[in-house]
């Protein structure tokens, strides 16, 4: 069941869309001259080798549908219509982005992910006051992050990840009061993570990783008060230890701080009571590993490729959501626990893996077979010249593989015509429909497996968008180096008896749809982390949806 919001959204909406279809062949409201010289401009300094822009040349921004313009379907004040978004993403886009991007002075989501733009990010763009999103990724943007984008009052999210910026991060963006989400891993940004960011009241994910970032790590971060993720993988702190004050991050979920030049002790975790997924792999960090227990959401623990002694804490063998335990290339010594595994039940999709390749480990606790879906790696222990334990001792194995639906149906297949297809999730039996594709990625998933999450995930993702659950279904995914999770999904209609529109989307609701994923209407969820749209395809039937436009805001 739809929730009274989301009715009220849809009524909205609808009644929107209809008295702008009326208006916009009725009356003579305009985009603001400014606003529409901007776009021109903006134009101008892109190259377009699709074509997508062609109708920016014809009519009015808003009452015309150019492509990817957004508009509030009211004048406001001063008597004109004004832009709300540029939504720009995925159009093969090259050229740079013009300073006049800066005119748009209501645009409240600027989107060119996924294109090819150089250049540098002008820094008018600090000067839509009204900015909520700011999405740059998967271009091959250079240069360093203007300071003024430090005073955007609005701004929710930052997403420049996957270019090639650098230079250092603007101690300006303490004062991003409003900002939650902090994506700019993949570039090159260098110098100390400003501690002046500990200020940010609601920022909850910091992605940092894969750049060239050095200094300390700040313990000031541990004063956010509502930071879940901290990823900063692959950079160079060298010879800095990792905060003790980290340990009062009461609401973090995920801690990753892998090839980062870390030394010194691991902190004890233990008093963070929602800490799901811990990799401090491939450091210098060094003496045992603290025995208190970690949180019982926890998947995965990596701190392999370090140099820790001691024994393997017994804590570890109370987990029960574990999934990867990973400890190779250490020197921890004594015995493996095979209370690590006991009483361990594991269903056909779950995996629990225990790496302790190359270690001083001397010997195991029980060497009887171990349950479905368990493996343990203990090549290059000395243990392993005890021939009790020589089935701990081979080489390792691909424990998930990325998943593909070949399942068919038995349904005639001349009877639904490409690009319609047989939803295989349907209660309907071979119910032929055109489904909007959509290809989509978890930025850094608080999992290791996704198979025992599959069905929590789709529950999660329909509840989102307000779709039955039947509605999706999830085709293939691929895991990514981060690592992320990249998947290929499928949205077909509802059947509706007696309906001879009942295999495709109408227009409003491709629109409500498209417009959860590109404005981030779906919320965040604890287990998946934060999630980004890499494709909407729009095919077949709704080959036409480029220029469906909202021509409205709902406020």
């Amino acid at each position: 069941m739809c929730s009274s919001k989301a009715w009220n959204y849809v009524t909205v909406l609808l009644l929107c869309l209809s008295w702008s279809s009326f208006l916009l062949g009725a009356d003579d409201r305009i985009t603001d001259p400014v606003e529409v010289t901007a776009l021109r401009a903006i134009k101008k300094s892109l190259v377009d080798v699709n074509k997508n822009l062609s109708n920016w040349d014809r009519g009015d921004p808003c009452t015309s549908n150019w492509t990817g313009i957004l508009c509030y379907n009211r004048t406001l004040e001063d008597g004109y219509l004004h832009v709300i978004e540029l939504q720009l993403l995925n159009m093969n886009l090259s050229g740079t982005l013009s300073p006049e991007l800066g005119r748009l002075s209501k645009m409240t989501i600027l989107d060119f992910m996924w294109n090819n733009i150089t250049g540098s990010i002008p820094k008018e763009i600090g000067n839509i006051t009204t900015l909520e999103l700011l999405l740059l990724n998967g271009n091959k943007l250079i240069g360093s992050l203007p300071d003024e984008l430090g005073y955007l009052p609005n701004l929710n999210r930052i997403q420049i990840d996957q270019n090639h910026i650098s230079g250092p991060l603007p101690k300006s963006f303490a004062f991003l009061n409003k900002t939650k989400h902090f994506h700019m891993n993949n570039n090159s940004i260098s110098g100390q993570i400003p501690p002046e960011l500990a200020r940010l009241p609601s920022l909850v994910h910091l992605l940092l990783d894969n750049n060239n970032l050095s200094g300390y790590l700040p313990p000031e971060l541990s004063q956010m008060p509502s930071l879940l993720i901290i990823q900063l993988d692959n950079n160079n702190f060298e010879g800095t230890t990792i905060p003790s004050s980290y340990s009062n991050m009461s609401k973090l979920l995920k801690l990753s701080l892998r090839n980062c030049s870390l030394q010194g002790p691991i902190p004890d975790l233990s008093t963070i009571p929602g800490l799901g997924y811990l990799d401090l792999s491939s450091n210098q960090l060094n003496g045992s590993i603290p025995g208190n227990g970690l949180s019982l959401n926890i998947t995965t623990i990596n701190l392999s490729n370090n140099n820790l002694v001691g024994p393997i804490p017994s804590t570890f063998s109370d987990l029960p959501l574990l999934q990867n335990l990973l400890i190779a290339n250490n020197s921890l010594n004594g015995s493996v626990p095979a209370t690590l595994w006991q009483g361990r039940t594991l269903n056909a999709t779950e995996r629990l893996i225990f790496d302790f390749e190359n270690n001083q480990l001397s010997n195991i606790s029980d060497t009887s077979a171990l349950p479905q879906n368990v493996s343990v790696w203990l090549k290059g222990n000395p243990l392993c010249s005890n021939t009790n334990a020589v089935q701990f001792c081979g080489s390792q194995s691909d424990t998930e593989i990325n998943q593909r639906s070949n399942s068919t149906l038995d349904c005639p297949p001349q009877s639904c015509p490409v690009p319609y297809e047989y939803s295989r999730t349907s209660p309907v039996r071979c119910f032929c429909a055109a489904p909007l594709l959509v290809r989509y990625r978890l930025k850094s998933p608080g999992i290791s497996y996704f198979l025992p999450y599959k069905k929590t995930f789709e529950e999660y993702l329909t509840s989102g968008l307000e779709l039955q659950l039947y509605q999706l279904d999830l085709d293939d995914f691929e895991w990514e180096k981060g690592p992320r999770l990249k998947m290929y999904l499928k949205l077909f209609p509802v059947y509706q008896a007696n309906n001879t529109n009942t295999n495709v989307f109408n227009d409003s609701e491709v629109r409500r749809i498209r417009s959860m994923f590109t404005g981030w209407g779906i919320p965040d969820s604890d287990i998946f982390g934060p999630y980004e749209l890499l494709e909407f395809d729009l095919l077949g039937p709704y080959q036409h949806g480029l220029s469906l436009n909202f021509n409205c805001y709902i406020v």
